[in-house]
């Protein structure tokens, strides 16, 4: 057993990977809840523990399977985020197959973790019948409203679309190996949820509240079992109106050797001037290069992403998006000078940017496909539409 400790309620559970597991009396989804992938965000842990807890004692009637898994165990009984590797970006192309051969050697604790958990994954896929979803549960470091980090596919987009909270596009295009990049890979809905600052009560209840929605989304619980209403204007109070599309378009990397500071004061979706001093670093003041809102400042010793800028998505781009990719507008991108695909799969483009300067990111972002250059000359760019298992989604009451 794992000793987890909130500061925010000034007390400490035991757990282990499996925080709790809830099967319904009836055929219905498979909902996978994560929390603790790092160490130094609780919050998710004492919701999940919460949730099913209450869950169990109401006696609700709940339709197919609720599992919560537990992250970086070593990590949360230690209070910090990682121990040598951070949990969430060691899903790698290399390492997965790795995992899926058995052929992955421990490293550290981190890497230990990453094997328990991956096999749990599997062994749920394995076990029972989708649809599935996966909800990744975090905090923040510095103030913010809740919000969802999805991959930009029409799935995940139609689902996540449900909740009274800002969506933000793109992540995947910045961060190498997330957890939830693996599991879109093999199709499923997964999208990560942000409620709050670490040590904040409120970070709590907002998971509570998210669980209790994302019952019924799913079509787990009915409406009616729950305080619907009260959990949906917890989320979507601060926003004084209904959810937007945000898309990252600038990462501010933090160095290795760099004594990264952010100055005080920023919090999420903070506007921002061009111009405008954000953070210290070993060069001196680092400035907004771009106009935008702040998303995600780093306050705190852990982690490599200092802060991102994101902006606002007009509704005629997600719209036009969405038409491009049903038509499969892409399968003629290949016959143009420049383009053509990296594998017989399919799913990503290789693109000379001397010969293909005119497609620029945003226009293969219309597209779904989101990418990283491979050097001064090429861009791969990736999309997950294809492996979308809309089928099994079919019959979900949101589709």
């Amino acid at each position: 057993m794992t000793k987890v400790y909130s500061k925010a309620l000034d007390r400490t559970i035991e757990v282990e990977r499996f925080i709790g597991h809830h099967q319904g009396m009836e055929k219905g989804p498979t909902l996978i809840f994560l929390a603790g992938i790092h160490g130094n965000e609780p919050a998710g842990i004492f919701a999940l523990h919460q949730a099913l807890d209450e869950i169990n004692k109401r006696g609700l009637k709940i339709k197919g399977n609720v599992y919560a898994l537990s992250g970086n165990l070593w990590a949360l009984e230690k209070g910090v985020r990682y121990h040598k590797q951070d949990l969430n970006r060691l899903w790698t192309t290399e390492v997965l197959k790795k995992l899926l051969k058995n052929q992955l050697l421990p490293k550290d604790k981190d890497s230990i973790e990453q094997i328990e958990l991956y096999h749990e994954i599997t062994n749920i896929l394995k076990k029972e019948q989708g649809p599935f979803y996966f909800m990744d549960l975090h905090t923040t470091s510095g103030k913010t409203v809740p919000f969802a980090l999805l991959n930009d596919s029409l799935l995940n987009r139609k689902f996540v679309a449900q909740y009274p909270v800002p969506l933000i596009l793109g992540i995947e295009e910045y961060l190498e190996g997330p957890l939830l990049s693996y599991i879109n890979e093999l199709g499923y809905i997964a999208f990560g949820y942000e409620s709050g600052q670490h040590d904040d009560l409120a970070a709590i209840q907002n998971h509570v509240a998210f669980i209790y929605l994302t019952l019924v989304f799913t079509g787990s619980l009915k409406k009616k079992e729950i305080d619907y209403r009260g959990y949906f204007k917890m989320l979507g109070q601060e926003l004084g109106k209904t959810q937007e599309f945000y898309e990252i378009f600038y990462r501010y990397r933090v160095k290795e050797d760099e004594n990264f500071v952010m100055r005080p004061g920023y919090s999420n979706f903070q506007h921002l001037s061009k111009g405008q001093e954000i953070a210290i670093g070993n060069g001196g003041n680092i400035l907004a290069h771009k106009k935008g809102k702040i998303f995600m400042p780093l306050y705190q010793r852990q982690g490599r992403e200092g802060f991102f800028i994101i902006r606002k998505i007009p509704i005629f781009f997600l719209g036009l998006s969405s038409i491009m990719r049903k038509i499969q507008f892409d399968t003629i991108l290949p016959c143009l000078p420049g383009v053509q695909w990296l594998s017989p799969d399919r799913n990503a483009l290789i693109v000379d940017k001397g010969t293909a300067r005119f497609f620029s990111k945003p226009f293969f972002h219309l597209l779904g496909y989101r990418g990283k250059e491979i050097d001064e000359t090429h861009l791969v760019v990736k999309n997950r539409e294809k492996k979308s298992r809309k089928r099994t989604y079919r019959n979900a009451p949101w589709y």
